[in-house]
């Protein structure tokens, strides 16, 4: 959880593949499947998909 919180804490969002997957216990398929189909939020930049570290706060019940 200390790996998962520090992540949180030094970035403003984190690549769907593999870090927020893997949170979640989700293969690459299911992860981005999740993303198309709107259970993850994510932010495209190009062709990354990149999900915001706040709603992954909400999303874990990680508080400030």
């Amino acid at each position: 959880m200390d790996e998962i919180r520090k992540k949180l804490d030094d970035n403003a969002t984190l690549p769907i593949w593999p870090d927020v997957a893997e949170m979640f216990g989700l293969c690459r398929a299911s992860a981005y499947a999740a993303a198309a189909k709107g259970d993850i939020k994510t932010i495209r930049l190009g062709r990354l998909l990149r999900v915001p570290t706040a709603w992954l706060r909400q999303r874990l019940g990680i508080g400030d």
